[in-house]
């Protein structure tokens, strides 16, 4: 008797149940949805024929692929995984691939994702180690041998950069031409600061590092997630490694470099990286509703984790902000902020986290746990608003009637000036990004208490 057998109830749909059935010629006697991947659902699946049984893992993608923009379709994905498979990169089998639906069914790999479980810091720098050789061997591969039409030609690395900031520009640009002033300044950096590197390019993975790999028993079993994978330059992958390495752990990243040196004889370059910091923030923030631009109602709503795009949202704003100040030459002044105490809802906010704690705890489902842990995380930055957001709004109000010269009457209104007063040249870049900075540390300090560690963590050093 099949146990936990799927409906539609259960959120995935029995279309792509008689998929995977036809495809593997197997009855599908189990699936479970797992947190992660927001849009890109991952499930896993039990299948039995016979006396076998079989476990896999599927991606699972409700939205058409003509309505995803920044990644690539999973059908992609999945044509990178095939070409990679048995090349030396540690990436796992694929089983089908849906033609229409996004959707791809793939071995089921064993092994944890988050490196900051690895309890044994001998076993951390092992498995780290072995994610560097799995990149040193990606890296080794000579891309034109892949065979992925889907990337286009390879070209230098240079031209593969200003192709990318030239798609940037084209997402982020609304219907009506307008584009967020500071991604379009970011953008006009990009274009006009390309580095003068005469090597050859790579499959860059994107967003690659911690999170997105697999570890068991000290080695990497699998490397996932290739949806912004691309060919360029190979200090790309290494600006990307740099970012994951903040919003988890990787050991002492200067040792690990040095061991990708030494695998790959590509020298890491400082100011290249750099560059490519400033890259992979535009890009994630350059996508349509990016980083820190939709609604949080809105991100919930659609089953998201909107804790995760709060606080992810602010880190990747202060990282760009730090990483394009850091490659244009531009200083950054720390402002400090001390909270006012408790505000009118308090007690009511508290009565919430007790209750979402209990949730927590009475809660079996994995995935209802991840949401409860999200509302919690919620609920201490809507406590942060209450005691002290009115006043740190008036505090950029005032800023901006100095900055503007005129009182717009509002801050909404002031708001809408001082991106207008950008638009047409009217601030000097170093007054527009010193504003910038100041507001973000007011968002950030707002955000403390849900952002918990990741509030201290910022780029780390390369050498």
């Amino acid at each position: 008797m099949p146990v936990d057998t799927p409906t539609e109830a259960t959120g995935l749909p029995s279309d792509i149940i008689a998929w995977i059935e036809s495809e593997t010629r197997s009855s599908v006697t189990a699936s479970r949805r797992v947190p992660g991947g927001n849009n890109r659902e991952a499930w896993f699946i039990d299948l039995e024929s016979g006396a076998r049984t079989q476990e896999t893992f599927l991606r699972y993608d409700r939205r058409p692929a003509t309505d995803i923009a920044i990644f690539w379709p999973l059908q992609v994905e999945a044509k990178i995984f095939r070409a990679l498979y048995g090349t030396g990169v540690t990436v796992p089998r694929i089983l089908a691939v849906h033609p229409e639906a996004q959707a791809v069914l793939s071995e089921r790999v064993q092994g944890e994702t988050w490196f900051y479980r690895i309890a044994d810091p001998d076993e951390q720098v092992a498995v780290a180690q072995d994610f560097i050789r799995n990149l040193a061997a990606l890296h080794l591969i000579d891309p034109k041998t892949l065979h992925i039409a889907e990337l286009g030609p390879v070209l230098t690395p240079s031209e593969h950069a200003l192709i990318e900031v030239a798609t940037i520009r084209r997402r982020a640009t609304n219907a009506d031409g307008q584009i967020d002033p500071f991604l379009e300044v970011c953008l006009d950096w990009l274009r006009d600061n390309v580095p003068a590197y005469d090597g050859r390019s790579v499959l860059v993975q994107g967003d690659t590092g911690p999170g997105n790999f697999m570890y068991h028993d000290a080695r990497v079993t699998a490397v996932v997630d290739w949806e912004l994978a691309h060919f360029g330059d190979p200090m790309d992958d290494i600006a990307w490694l740099s970012l994951r390495t903040v919003q988890d752990t990787f050991t002492h990243l200067p040792d690990r470099l040095a061991e990708y040196e030494n695998l790959t004889g590509f020298s890491i370059d400082e100011a290249r990286v750099w560059y490519y910091r400033v890259m992979a923030e535009v890009r994630l923030a350059g996508q349509p509703n990016g980083i820190g631009t939709h609604r949080l109602a809105d991100v919930a709503r659609h089953g998201g984790d909107a804790a995760n795009s709060l606080i992810y949202g602010i880190l990747h704003r202060r990282l760009l902000i730090q990483a394009f100040a850091k490659a244009a030459g531009f200083s950054l002044e720390t402002h400090t902020y001390e909270s006012a105490g408790d505000g009118p809802l308090a007690d009511t906010l508290d009565a919430i986290a007790e209750t979402l704690r209990t949730v927590v705890e009475r809660a079996g489902d994995p995935l209802a746990v991840a949401r409860a842990k999200g509302a919690a995380r919620l609920v201490r930055h809507a406590r942060a608003l209450d005691a002290d957001g009115a006043r740190l709004a008036a505090e950029e109000y005032a800023e901006l009637v100095e900055l503007l010269g005129h009182d717009p009457g509002s801050l909404s209104a002031a708001r809408a000036d001082w991106v207008s007063a950008v638009r047409h040249g009217a601030i000097d870049v170093s007054v527009y990004v010193a504003r910038l900075w100041r507001q973000m540390q007011r968002d950030d300090f707002l955000a403390r208490n849900a952002s918990g560690a990741l509030r201290r963590r910022t780029w780390p050093p390369l050498r």
